[in-house]
Formats: C-alpha cells, sequence, structure tokens
C-alpha cells in the first residue's frame, strides 16, 4: 500500500513527501529508525516509535529518544531550506508520551543560508565507523560544533588530556562488559552485520569490519596503539537534567553538530560502550566533572568516503492514511 500525502500547512504534498524523506535520514542506534510520523491538515506530528526499543542496550528508551530528537531536527532544517518557519512544539501531549513533537510549516520566508548548508548536508551524512585519517580538527571547526551544541539548548564540555586518558580507559572497560553480556551480543548481532538487502540495522559494509568503538581504541588512538599519530577528537553533548525533553533537545544538538561536522568536510561516528551501559555512564558523569548528564559521545575527524546505510521505506513510519486531494 502506497501512502500519500496531502498537503500540510503551507507545504504542498511534494514538499511533504520531501521533508519527511529529509527526516528518515537522521541516525539512530543500529539504524533501527524508531520514529512515526502523522501529517495532519496543520502539521507533522513527530512520535517515537516503542516497538523498536533496544530491551538490552536502551531499556529505558534514552537512546530512541535521541535518534527522534535527531529525526526532529532534520525535519526543522529540511522545512526551513524550502522558505518555511517551522514552528516546532516539543511534548504536546501529557496524554501521549510517544507524541515528542508537531511542527508547524507557517509562514514563508527567506531561508537562513546556514540553516541552508546544514540541509544540503542531510544526504552527505554518514555514521563513519571507519579509521579517521590523522588530520587534525582546527579548533574554530571544534567552536563551531560547541556552538551548534548550544543552539539547541545543549552543551559541549571542554575535555582536556586526562579526561581524554581516563574516557579512554573508560570505553574499554565498558566494551568488555558489553562482550561479557550474552544477551547484548544476541541483540547487537540482529541488527548489525547484515545483508546489503536489509531496510534497517547496520549492513556489513558499513561497519568495515569492526565496530567504531573498537577503531578508536586500537586503531587511532596512538597511546593506545603504540602510533604516533593524533588521538581523534572526542566530544561530548549533554543536558542538564535527564528527563524525557532534554533528551528530545539533546538529540536535536546531536543532529545539529553532525550537519555542521558534514557541512565542515567532517565525519563523525559514536563512542557508544560509556553511554550504554549504565554504571559507566555514571563513572562518564564524574569525570566531565561539570554537572551535566552525558547523552552522546562522538569522535570526529577526516574520513575516507563511505556508502549510505538503507532506510526503511516512508510508507513503513506513516501514521495513517492521507489521500492528497
Amino acid at each position: 500500500m502506497t501512502i500519500q500525502v496531502t498537503r500540510v500547512g503551507r507545504l504542498n504534498s511534494e514538499q511533504v513527501n520531501s521533508v519527511l524523506r529529509s527526516a528518515m535520514l537522521a541516525p539512530s542506534t543500529h539504524n533501527t529508525q524508531p520514529w512515526l510520523f502523522r501529517c495532519t491538515g496543520t502539521g507533522i506530528e513527530v512520535h517515537a516509535d516503542p516497538r523498536r526499543i533496544l530491551p538490552v542496550t536502551d531499556p529505558d528508551g534514552r537512546e530512541l529518544v535521541l535518534s527522534c530528537g535527531a529525526a526532529l531536527f532534520t525535519l526543522r532544517t529540511a522545512i526551513h531550506a524550502l522558505g518555511f518557519h517551522p514552528a516546532t512544539t516539543l511534548m504536546p501531549s501529557r496524554a501521549d508520551p510517544d507524541l515528542l513533537a508537531v511542527v508547524r510549516p507557517l509562514a514563508e520566508r527567506m531561508p537562513d543560508q546556514k540553516v541552508v548548508r546544514l540541509a544540503r548536508a542531510i544526504p552527505r551524512r554518514r555514521t563513519n565507523r571507519r579509521p579517521f585519517l590523522s588530520s587534525v580538527v582546527p579548533k574554530p571547526t571544534l567552536a563551531a560544533l560547541r556552538h551548534a551544541t548550544e543552539l539547541e539548548h545543549a552543551w559541549m564540555p571542554n575535555l582536556d588530556a586526562e579526561q581524554c586518558r581516563l574516557l579512554h580507559d573508560l570505553t574499554a572497560r565498558a566494551r568488555r562488559a558489553q562482550l561479557a553480556d550474552p544477551a547484548f551480543l544476541a541483540e547487537l548481532g540482529r541488527w548489525t552485520g547484515l545483508g546489503a538487502s536489509t531496510r534497517d540495522g547496520v549492513p556489513s559494509y558499513a561497519m568495515d569490519g569492526s565496530p567504531a568503538d573498537e577503531s578508536w581504541l586500537l586503531d587511532e588512538f596512538g597511546e593506545a596503539a603504540g602510533d604516533p599519530r593524533p588521538a581523534p577528537l572526542v566530544v561530548a553533548i549533554g543536558s542538564l537534567t535527564d528527563d524525557r525533553l532534554d533528551r528530545l533537545q539533546a538529540g536535536q544538538a546531536l543532529q545539529r553538530v553532525l550537519l555542521t561536522a558534514t557541512a565542515s568536510g567532517l565525519d563523525a561516528s559514536f563512542i557508544s560502550p560509556p553511554i550504554m551501559v549504565r554504571e559507566a555512564r555514571a563513572e562518564l558523569r564524574r569525570i566531565l566533572g561539570c554537572g551535566v548528564w552525558p547523552q552522546v559521545l562522538l569522535r570526529v575527524g577526516y574520513g575516507s568516503p563511505l556508502p549510505w546505510t538503507p532506510r526503511r521505506p516512508l510508507d513503513d513510519v506513516l501514521l495513517d492514511t492521507l489521500i492528497s486531494a
């Protein structure tokens, strides 16, 4: 069945399809794509899909909300780039906690060229799990990433050399804890290293033989591998509290950071064990030492080209059937 989307606010049906397909290009844990959209006459609703939660990796749905936040920011950006104001309401219904946001395309406006630059980066963004080149990320670019975080009401703490050393050790310990858990390995196996025909999950060609966490620990971190190349840039995105709204905002900050990096010619991937292992996340919060709740860890650098990971059909992520006039 093909769902035909009617116009939404100032967007015609073709534009609605375009911005939805852009939103679907957002990153998600193991490429689960845990978002759903409903189009009404006035707005596009963004819903979390609880059927796609990872019960072992993400038992409280934190990663799910972050992923939906990334899709929400992508949707906002795509609408803005078309010349419309994406008026956004977060968490609009106490009765429906899975309804995370409503975006209403309102009056036409001249697009901000900075946002247009981000929109052009949407189809080029990849989660690059391969080792990065040795080129150092310029300080002005790091400042731009930090500013992108703050624009979405999140924080990017400064990490000094000692914090990076502690983070390196914490990542290795958290990774060992994950690999010792049969339930984690089973869940990981269901979602990664899949064939090229899959429409979700991480295909084997995108993994390039090893998870990003291992390539960061073994291939790129000079002290660990006895390699003179500099360590990759590692950045954290945090929030002041750890409730659902802050997680949603952190997801939007994540995608703004990733698109800013992509527009600057950079690649990024996730350092997940210190975030996903409960005890490690508590220790990471102490390492950061600034009172923020860590939501995302990224390694950022210059990588080699990578194919895109597949996405589900648009029909699969639309709630209800709206027939275009």
